[in-house]
């Protein structure tokens, strides 16, 4: 038995229960299926949950490539994508402009490569200034294209940030931030480690607030 175009199915060990799963941006349909779950099983669950993702993919959010022309939110403002069809691919940026040069294909990973600079430059010294406050030592920062999470922090210290947080407001990022410094001193989410969050951030509630209605739109871009 096949399943509908366009769903795929994966077995998780972790389910404890037949899922389904619409990607907020893009509309794709996931199956899970715990252990001991067949096929037959899941596929039924899929038939019977038909009107449920129709309406989920019918809201998902569309996909925004990195072309010229583009309009990208940055930092609480706007940045347009002009491309200038020079040889050398890369990318600059001019006030509210990020100019590209280079043929069309070049300029996806040209924006990309320019924002994941530019996230750096905003993340590592909030993470230098926030964990000096602490007064705990941190170690490497990484940048990723999560879509589960928005930065992380390892036993030991390691930091990660999405890249996508520059597309964010500033205070979002800051957010973010905060959150992960703090669990250098709290590996939990307890009353002590968001006191942490609390005196490193000035909202952290208003923060999470719109994260948790506004972060899906962050991987439209690109």
């Amino acid at each position: 038995m096949r399943p509908p175009a366009g769903v795929a199915i994966r077995r998780s060990p972790r389910a404890r229960r037949i899922q389904i799963r619409v990607a907020p941006v893009g509309g794709a349909v996931e199956l899970v299926l715990p252990p001991g779950a067949t096929r037959a099983d899941g596929l039924a669950f899929l038939k019977a949950k038909q009107g449920w993702i129709a309406e989920r993919t019918a809201n998902a959010l569309s996909r925004v490539p990195f072309a010229d022309g583009t309009v990208l939110p940055f930092l609480g403002g706007a940045l347009t994508i002009r491309r200038a069809a020079r040889a050398r691919p890369g990318a600059r940026r001019d006030g509210d402009t990020l100019c590209v040069s280079g043929r069309p294909e070049d300029v996806p990973p040209a924006v990309e490569a320019w924002l994941r600079r530019a996230a750096r430059a905003e993340i590592e010294p909030r993470v230098e200034e926030k964990a000096a406050r602490l007064g705990k030592p941190h170690g490497r920062i990484t940048l990723r294209d999560t879509t589960s999470r928005w930065g992380s922090c390892s036993g030991n210290g390691n930091l990660g940030f999405s890249w996508r947080l520059v597309l964010a407001p500033p205070l979002i990022l800051d957010y973010v931030v905060a959150h992960e410094v703090a669990h250098l001193a709290e590996h939990n989410h307890g009353k002590r480690f968001w006191a942490h969050v609390g005196r490193l951030c000035e909202d952290a509630e208003g923060a999470r607030k719109w994260l948790r209605r506004n972060g899906a739109a962050l991987h439209r871009y690109g």
